[in-house]
């Protein structure tokens, strides 16, 4: 009954965190495409085919059901997947579906008109594919109106965390945050519109100031998560055993992510 949990690199270790807490008793299998991350400076079609090669190797560990926990590569690759390669009794997910539930305050299966929403300043930081793709306000628009998004690529903050680089990242994101604000002054919510940024999260929350609400997503996604699963239990695969993949250095891998869960975390060669 394994589920797999798809990133380019380290980041969706937050979600796997989250939905393993969430649902125990789930075996999870992660895969992190280390060897190519970010996927935030690659171009739509690159995504699209590692992001394919990296869930194919988790159906083949017995995950029927995958989360792609990169926005990158929701926003990138998700739809022309579902659209044009899943089989059907395979699924594919995203970690845009559970914020904009967040955010809108309706479930996904709401197709009712889109309806004016509380929060009309949204600031969103994502890598500079995920901003390029415009996925993130197109499905906004699909269920809210009056909502005005103001978009910040946050380049080179992905590549500081997997490298370690705390300092850096940090002094990078307070850039980005001055940016965005430099547009739009006093946003009412900021998206954490990518899975690394959790493990930023205060530096992002102390540079935005404490009247700002902040969505990060591995909480988010678990919950969701846990909803679906509960309705569609047919996707649980066969898979029993919980394994850690990675495209890169097992090694160097493995004592990354053991820094960044703050708990012993062992990778294999995918």
């Amino acid at each position: 009954m394994a589920v797999g949990v798809f990133d380019s690199g380290l980041g969706g270790l937050t979600v796997l965190d989250a939905v393993a807490r969430e649902l125990p008793e789930v075996p999870f299998v992660y895969y992190g495409d280390n060897a190519h991350a970010p996927y935030g400076v690659r171009d739509a079609d690159d995504i699209f085919a590692l992001t394919c090669r990296g869930v194919e190797r988790l159906w083949d560990e017995g995950c029927d059901l995958v989360i792609l926990a990169c926005n990158t590569a929701s926003a990138a690759a998700l739809k022309r997947m579902q659209e044009t390669w899943v089989p059907a009794d395979k699924r594919v997910l995203g970690v845009f579906v559970p914020l904009i539930e967040a955010l809108t305050e309706r479930q996904w299966g709401d197709n009712s008109p889109p309806r004016e929403v509380a929060v009309k300043h949204v600031a969103l930081f994502a890598t500079p594919a995920t901003v390029a793709s415009r996925a993130f306000q197109r499905e906004l628009a699909f269920r809210a109106i009056g909502v005005d998004v103001e978009a910040q690529p946050c380049g080179g903050v992905v590549d500081a965390i997997e490298q370690g680089d705390e300092i850096l990242a940090e002094a990078l994101v307070r850039s980005h945050v001055e940016a965005l604000k430099r547009r739009m002054p006093r946003p009412e919510a900021a998206i954490l519109g990518c899975t690394h940024y959790p493990l930023m999260e205060g530096t992002f929350r102390a540079a935005l100031g404490p009247e700002v609400r902040v969505f990060s997503q591995a909480d988010l996604v678990a919950e969701s998560l846990k909803d679906y699963l509960a309705r569609r239990p047919e996707f649980l695969g066969p898979g029993r055993v919980s394994r850690f993949l990675t495209t890169g250095d097992p090694q160097r891998v493995s004592d990354k992510a053991t820094q960044f869960l703050r708990r012993p975390i062992r990778f294999e060669a995918a």
